[in-house]
């Protein structure tokens, strides 16, 4: 999800622009996309419109060509990520958005992520008469305790009436993912002039650390509101029952950041990165007290490329710029190294993923530098997550890739992922295609007629990537597979599902 400097929104629908008349607009920034409107809009109107899917309760995975699709239900879902326990690493969790339904949707593997059972999570009551509301923006982490944190937005609507607020949500499984049965709603904003977005969150699973087992979720939070807006970090040193929230950029100044993303280091230093979409920058802070106060903000790198941007693979909205964090905590020579990762513009004037490391703790950084291995010029990476490996210290960067789209298109994507064994001084070369079948977004992988991308959302706002001794899981957003009538969908669309894989 995306919202920050605010307008009143348009909903685009197809080519058709018109305004919603509604008496309480919901908000947007300028860093948005294209269309106009926040890519959850179009979430709200179908479930106005048309209502929600029922829950599937409970769903099996299948494998799909050698990939696992782990969602495997109706309806499309987007918008992924994942975590694994570090104590048991053939458990492991993970999250997406649901689109046609109105809560978050889980996933958990025991197998090493061979297959995985699905649940819902809760949602808080909604706010007035007849209103609704539903979770966005899914990051999932384990304790060394083996207890699973799945951060979420929820946003409240009224009966016709624009946007009631946000808060944030929090909830804890002590399963592994199976049920949620714990949830913190905290933080809550009316939306009228700031806006809760996009939460990433951490925890701290370091030995030897004095602050191990804090819990640390980071979001921004555009202007106004109790502690400024801003991008904001709120700790639990209680496994999750109560949070505190600080404010980790400039703390006088107007909130202009969006995608924070925070890593913890091997001695428990907390970190932030957020892309400062005024400046066009990527930004980054520290703390070395468990986030009661923080540095001064520096630049990582001043990139060129504007939040948000139309590249040929997304049809009706942009890939948006949300910067990576990870910190190595191995054992190995570059222990404590700080990655950051973003997608940018080339020379070429097409996207790809950039890296810059710092061994100061942050104070200064690396030239940016490509993660990939530059196979062609013409094509686009975007959508990418970062993990660097707590056993081994490789960092392995996942993302949708255009290479093998071989009508010039640009419009087929495959999920890729590339990894450096020498701190990101190199790269493995070719990058390794994770995803087995092409996906298209533009026209369902030639099945017409065309109805089942989501064309708001498509694959959302980004992917998740989780390594761990040596193993990467990428999950991301597929539409190769046509749910037909006979799946008993209430719409027997080709659907957006959440795909797998294991990587070694």
């Amino acid at each position: 999800m995306k919202n920050k400097v605010y307008v009143p929104i348009l909903v685009v629908m197809g080519l058709v622009t018109l305004s919603l008349g509604i008496s309480s607009q919901p908000l947007k920034v300028q860093a948005q996309n294209n269309s106009n409107d926040p890519t959850w809009w179009s979430k709200y109107e179908f479930i106005r419109d048309n209502g929600g899917d029922a829950s599937p309760l409970s769903t099996t995975s299948t494998t799909v060509s050698g990939n696992v699709d782990v969602s495997n239900e109706c309806g499309p879902q987007s918008e992924t990520f994942i975590t694994i326990n570090p104590n048991k690493p053939r458990i492991l969790a993970a999250g997406s958005n649901e689109i046609f339904r109105l809560p978050m949707r889980g996933y958990f593997s025991t197998n090493g992520g061979g297959s995985w059972g699905g649940v819902d999570l809760p949602l808080p009551p909604a706010k007035g008469a007849n209103g609704i509301d539903f979770g966005s923006d899914p990051t999932l982490a384990f304790d060394t305790q083996g207890s699973a944190f799945y951060g979420y937005i929820v946003v409240f609507f009224g009966n016709g009436n624009g946007i009631n607020g946000t808060e944030m949500a929090v909830a804890k499984s002590t399963d592994g993912g199976k049920t949620y049965p714990a949830v913190n709603f905290f933080s809550f904003e009316n939306g009228t002039n700031h806006f809760n977005d996009k939460p990433m969150i951490t925890a701290d699973t370091n030995p030897g650390s004095a602050l191990r087992d804090n819990v640390y979720i980071a979001w921004d939070a555009a202007s106004g509101g109790s502690i400024g807006g801003g991008v904001r970090v709120a700790t639990s040193s209680d496994h999750g029952a109560s949070f505190s929230v600080t404010r980790a950029d400039d703390p006088s100044g107007p909130g202009r950041a969006i995608g924070a993303s925070p890593a913890v280091g091997p001695n428990g230093e907390l970190y932030v990165a957020w892309n400062d979409y005024v400046a066009n920058a990527i930004v980054f802070n520290r703390s070395f007290d468990g986030g009661n106060t923080w540095g001064t903000p520096v630049t990582v790198s001043p990139k060129t490329l504007p939040f948000d941007i139309a590249i040929p693979a997304e049809s009706f909205r942009g890939a948006l710029v949300y910067p990576s964090l990870d910190v190595d905590r191995s054992s190995g020579i570059h222990r404590g190294r700080i990655y950051c990762s973003w997608m940018d513009l080339t020379p070429a004037n097409v996207t790809d993923i950039f890296i810059s490391y710092s061994d100061n703790s942050g104070a200064t950084w690396s030239t940016p530098a490509p993660v990939t291995d530059q196979f062609l010029s013409a094509l686009d990476r975007f959508n990418h997550w970062m993990s660097v490996d707590s056993v081994t210290g490789d960092v392995n960067v996942a993302f949708y890739d255009t290479r093998n789209d071989l009508t010039g298109s640009r419009y087929q994507t495959d999920y890729y992922l590339a990894r450096s064994s020498d701190g990101g001084a190199s790269w493995n070369a070719p990058d390794l295609r994770v995803s087995t079948v092409s996906s298209n977004e533009h026209d369902c992988n030639g099945i017409f007629p065309c109805q089942g991308i989501n064309y708001g959302n498509q694959q959302g706002d980004y992917e998740g990537l989780v390594s761990y001794g040596g193993v990467s899981y990428p999950v991301w957003t597929d539409s190769r597979r046509q749910l037909d009538a006979s799946s008993g969908c209430r719409r027997p669309y080709l659907m957006e599902e959440v795909f797998s894989a294991k990587v070694k």
